[in-house]
Formats: C-alpha cells, sequence, structure tokens
C-alpha cells in the first residue's frame, strides 16, 4: 500500500496515512501552522546500522520536515479529546514537534521526551516551540515527573526500541506516569512480510518525481528478532542525494496487547486510523488506545 502527498509516494511503514476521506481539509500543512525549515543542499553518506533514538533523530533531523509535511487533524483531535480536561499530555519521541505543537496552538500543555538533541532543536525554533517541556533522554525509560491523562506514542515510535525487553519497559514506564483511568494512545503498523524476497531483503521504489527526484529504500528482515535494517535514500531536486537509516523492532498486535497487559494496562479501543474507521484483517495500521484502571 502505498499514499500520496503531492507528487510524494511513500509506503505506509515510512509515512503518515491519509485519511479515507477525499476531502482535503482534513489535513493541514505543517507550513501552514509552523514555519518549517528548508532541506539543506548537502551530500550525506552514511552506511551503518542504527543502534537507537538519537542516531535515528541526528541524521533524520535536517530532513524529517520535508519527508513528513502533513498532519491528519483527525489525530490533533483524538489526542487533543484524550487529553481530557486538564488539557495535558507527555508524547514519547517527540521529535521536531510534527504532533505536539498542533496541539499546543489548540491551548494543549505538551510535555515531551526523545534522545535526540538535533531533533528537538528543529522542535524549538518552530512558534510554539519554547512552550513544550522537552526531557533529553530515552523514551523508554519515560524519565519525567508526575502522571498524566494521556501518553501518545505516534508513528511506529514504539519500534524505535530495538528489543522485547525495552518496549516492555516502555510500556511499564507508560503506566507509572499515567493518571488513573488515563489512556496510551499508539499508532503502529501491521507487519507485512510478504514486502520481503526469501532472502528477508527488499529494494522498493518509493517515489519518482517530474522534478527528477525519487526515493527508494533498502531493507533486510531479521525474522527471528523481528527487526528490520533500512536505508531510504533520496535524491533531492538539486541533484543531491541523501541516505536515511532506520532500524526498528516491529511487534504484532497480539504482542503489544500482552506487553501492556504485563503493565497493567487494558486495551479500550482499536481502530485502523484516527478517524475511527474499524481495525480488520486488512488494516496496514492501527491506532490503539489503552487504559489504566
Amino acid at each position: 500500500m502505498s499514499d500520496s502527498v503531492g507528487s510524494i509516494s511513500i509506503d505506509s511503514y515510512s509515512m503518515p496515512r491519509r485519511s479515507s476521506s477525499a476531502a482535503t481539509d482534513g489535513w493541514i500543512g505543517m507550513a501552514g501552522i509552523l514555519e518549517m525549515p528548508g532541506i539543506h543542499s548537502v551530500r550525506l553518506a552514511h552506511s551503518g546500522v542504527m543502534t537507537g533514538e538519537r542516531r535515528y533523530g541526528d541524521v533524520w533531523a535536517p530532513y524529517y520536515d520535508e519527508v513528513y509535511t502533513e498532519v491528519d487533524l483527525n489525530a490533533i483531535r483524538m489526542l487533543e479529546e484524550y487529553a481530557g480536561p486538564e488539557r495535558r499530555m507527555l508524547e514519547l519521541g517527540i521529535g521536531t514537534g510534527r504532533m505536539a505543537l498542533p496541539l499546543v496552538h489548540r491551548g494543549i500543555d505538551v510535555v515531551g521526551v526523545d534522545e535526540s538533541e538535533a531533533m528537538v532543536a528543529r522542535l524549538r525554533s518552530k512558534p510554539g516551540g519554547d512552550r513544550v517541556s522537552v526531557v533529553i533522554g530515552d523514551f523508554a525509560d519515560v524519565p519525567v515527573e508526575g502522571t498524566f491523562p494521556l501518553v501518545y506514542l505516534g508513528f511506529n515510535t514504539l519500534f524505535c526500541l530495538l528489543t522485547q525487553e525495552r518496549q516492555v519497559d516502555c510500556f511499564v514506564g507508560v503506566a507509572e506516569h499515567l493518571d488513573p483511568g488515563g489512556r496510551l494512545v499508539l499508532e503502529c503498523f501491521v507487519p507485512d512480510l510478504v514486502r520481503y524476497d526469501g532472502l528477508g531483503t527488499r529494494v522498493g521504489v518509493g517515489s519518482l518525481s517530474p522534478d527528477g527526484s525519487h526515493s527508494y529504500e533498502l531493507a533486510v528482515h531479521h525474522a527471528a528478532t523481528q527487526v528490520i535494517e533500512a536505508h531510504n535514500v533520496r535524491r533531492l531536486a538539486t541533484g543531491e542525494t541523501v541516505v536515511l537509516p532506520t532500524t526498528i523492532r516491529y511487534a504484532w498486535p497480539s504482542e503489544i496487547d500482552l506487553m501492556a497487559r504485563i503493565a497493567g494496562l487494558e486495551l479500550e479501543a482499536r481502530w485502523d486510523w484516527y478517524d475511527r474507521r474499524p481495525f480488520t484483517d486488512r488494516s496496514p495500521a492501527h491506532v490503539s488506545v489503552y487504559r489504566k484502571p
């Protein structure tokens, strides 16, 4: 499955999905709300394997806001709803503020955690960025004080933790920082292993544009550990090429539910997307809501 944003078409493992509605008023371009930094005309050579969130953030920081330029208003509305009357939430892996800053502009008090100072610097450079309290640290440890009515882990962020143990640690930490009755909202893709050949490798075209820019993905799937190592290779309209690495450890919805149960959280709802369309056998992703009793 692929999704289109302008001339860009990226498959669903690395791109936020549009709502099923064809109407454009359900989507907001981040440039319409925030001042977005332009992509730098540089050549980045990077062939290493990702080892954690900080490395991901530091490499992606100059390009992230150009790759991911839109936010689904359905997501913002859902998070605003779950932030409750306190209008307060914690986002783990806050990054450049793609989700947090629209919520700040709606009057939500957002606290964030991220390991990448480069990503957080991008957040700070945007209008409203100074209104977000950010802790630099490993989000698996949930290194904040106090409790919240809502904790948010969006856009496959849980999968940046590369072992099952660390993913469970994250759920336990989230549970400790939720108010009674508070909720964890989690967005993840549903693994689709037919994407990989018999050797566990994948080469896929992501986009082709009239200006000569294009992107493609090189990936290796390690079935025993549920780890995927990928390089997102992008040729820019300037003629420069950047290599953006990602390593994730995916988990199936049933495995994620078990992690939540270990932490004392209950699955309250699961949808295909933020517009609350039903989750089915064919859903490429899920938005799951877990409640602390």
